[in-house]
């Protein structure tokens, strides 16, 4: 038994060496330092994520062009009630550098055109590092009640999906890849959060978060004070996680309202038409909108529910006189463990339609009737319509740090710009665990 128990100790520390195929990190447990810290409640995350996309056909510029943009995170998650005796008490900081360029902005738009979607989700918000988690939460009777203050972004709680593709289409929170006023991780804000959870399978959250454009800015990724601040945002949010016919599911009914000033897309202050009449848009006084969202594991393969089709869907709709896209809707499907051999990989697609808000539209054909312009002349307004983003990918999880994503994405007219061809577009995306 003293020999088992020797051996059993041995695969397992040589499982978490650094770059051990077995290990859950790149780099190891750090001779039992990470696990030792882990029971203590402190969970060290490092991670790496690289997108790359090229172009192989279509697109404004047609000229066959790759792009390439990453994002690394540092931070920790700590369990302060295993740390500190605290009941149900959780922190957490993260920091976030990204760098790297955009093949929607380089190539596939007209660039006189506002971007609607990105074929590599993790570029965007400029290269720099910020501060993008800084957060405190307090679970009360018995964790009915949680309530969550610090920096963190509206994606972290709200209207919450999973990334497992790489165009922006199909990945994380959309109201905040759309509204200028709700910004999406690494973009933190100071923000309060409060869930209430009425059954086993369902609960209730409200949230308050302050609008500061300033966070956007490069020099602001360490920005703690309130200077810039410009209104409020607050979400509130029902979720419904269910177990049907054994497999679960979740699903999402959410609502914003933003109090913060926002620049209307068609009117002046006079309420006619601002291309038409010269004067600035108007400042409206506040927007709002609403999402649905829903996944459900349709399947296990022979029983096993680790494996499966999980079918995804989301429809959501933004405030049409200040947002150049009025809705979005989308659908994936995502098969896990396609092959007895490889029962950690994915299949997905994905297909997903950004519609332009018609007033939005209305103010360009507006411009172009007073102009008298054509879309080949250089002060064109280009008339955005509607983008189809199409994605099939096959994500393989070479180890349990590694996981290499190759896929294919359809673009039909980018930016919803019906003159600019559709673009094909070949990428790969690498994910990996410190």
């Amino acid at each position: 038994m003293s020999v088992c128990a020797a051996f059993s100790w041995a695969v397992s520390a040589q499982a978490q060496d650094a770059f051990s195929a077995d290990s859950q990190w790149m780099t190891g447990d750090w001779g039992g330092l990470r696990t030792e810290w882990l029971e203590k409640g402190i969970d060290v995350q490092m991670g790496y994520t690289g997108e790359s996309a090229s172009n192989l056909r279509g697109g404004y510029d047609k000229h066959h062009t790759t792009r390439y943009a990453d994002q690394f995170t540092l931070g920790a998650a700590i369990d302060l009630q295993k740390l500190m005796g605290w009941d149900d008490t959780q922190f957490m900081v993260q920091l976030t550098n990204r760098n790297g360029d955009n093949l929607n902005t380089d190539n596939l738009n007209d660039p006189r055109a506002s971007s609607f979607s990105a074929t590599q989700e993790v570029q965007g918000t400029g290269s720099v590092t910020r501060l993008s988690e800084l957060w405190l939460s307090k679970g009360f009777f018995d964790g009915a009640l949680n309530i969550k203050a610090g920096r963190f972004a509206f994606s972290d709680d709200f209207g919450v999906e999973d990334c497992l593709f790489q165009n922006l289409a199909f990945c994380g929170s959309q109201p905040g890849n759309y509204v200028d006023s709700i910004y999406n991780n690494p973009i933190s804000q100071w923000a309060a959060r409060i869930k209430y959870r009425l059954t086993d399978s369902v609960y209730a959250q409200v949230g308050v978060f302050d609008v500061n454009p300033s966070n956007l800015e490069n020099d602001s990724g360490f920005k703690l004070n309130g200077a810039g601040t410009t209104g409020a945002l607050i979400p509130v949010e029902l979720v419904w996680a269910p177990t049907l016919n054994s497999l679960p599911g979740e699903y999402h009914v959410g609502y914003y309202y933003s109090s913060a000033n926002a620049s209307d897309v068609y009117k002046d202050a006079n309420n006619q038409p601002a291309a038409l009449s010269g004067e600035d848009y108007r400042s409206d006084s506040s927007r709002h909108g609403w999402w649905l969202t829903g996944k459900q594991q349709l399947t296990t393969v022979n029983g096993d529910a680790s494996r499966g089709l999980t079918l995804s869907a989301n429809a959501s709709f933004y405030d049409r006189a200040t947002t150049p896209i009025d809705s979005y809707q989308k659908v994936t499907l995502v098969y896990k463990g396609p092959f007895d051999a490889r029962p950690s990989d994915t299949l997905g697609l994905g297909i997903a339609r950004l519609y332009a808000s018609n007033l939005y539209l209305r103010n360009a054909k507006t411009a172009n009737d007073v102009s008298g312009l054509s879309y080949a002349d250089a002060d064109y307004v280009p008339e955005q319509h509607t983008e189809y983003n199409v994605e099939l990918n096959y994500g393989v999880q070479v180890t349990q740090w590694l996981n290499v994503r190759p896929n294919l994405q359809y673009i039909a007219h980018p930016g919803g710009v019906r003159e600019v061809q559709n673009g094909v577009v070949a990428g790969l995306q690498v994910q990996s665990t410190f």
